[in-house]
């Protein structure tokens, strides 16, 4: 993991979601950007799936390693929902 030139913790597993994170957090902003401007039907699908899965993930990889999800993964949840909502209008 030192490679990536990410500070360790010394502990492989947390330092692996710890950089996981960045990642997974951009592809749902890539994402949301395709909802609110996006046109083609098929990518916009694609882009609620890759909103789904990658909190799912988020969340998977927190509870993995003992973590209690984010006290705004709700909210961030609620966001996407409002979104998709709107949309889907």
């Amino acid at each position: 993991m030192d490679a990536m030139g990410e500070p360790t913790t010394g502990d492989v597993d947390k330092d692996f979601v710890q950089m996981m994170k960045p990642h997974h957090q951009a592809a749902i902003d890539m994402a949301q950007s395709e909802l609110r401007y996006g046109h083609n039907e098929q990518l916009r699908r694609i882009a609620q799936e890759i909103i789904v899965d990658q909190q799912q993930e988020l969340l998977a990889m927190d509870m993995a390693i003992g973590k209690r999800p984010a006290a705004n993964a709700d909210e961030r949840s609620a966001s996407v929902k409002s979104a998709l909502t709107e949309e889907s209008k």
